[in-house]
């Protein structure tokens, strides 16, 4: 369960890309350059040890919380 790959959609372009998973260091917050237009996407893991579950949560870097 500590190291996955996972497809994700880039939230600028939609470009389907595989993204690996280390989820060793538990709940994470990264950044990571979209392969076909280079725009930084925000990802937010996150560790759910009762279900036995990684969630990974995709948003672009400009999207604001109120």
């Amino acid at each position: 369960m500590k190291y996955q790959t996972r497809t994700i959609a880039c939230p600028h372009c939609g470009h389907h890309q595989q993204v690996d998973i280390d989820a060793t260091l538990g709940n994470q917050e990264y950044f990571d350059d979209c392969r076909i237009c280079c725009n930084p996407i925000h990802m937010r893991l996150h560790i759910d040890e009762m279900n036995k579950k990684i969630e990974l949560f995709i948003d672009s870097d400009d999207e604001q919380l109120y």
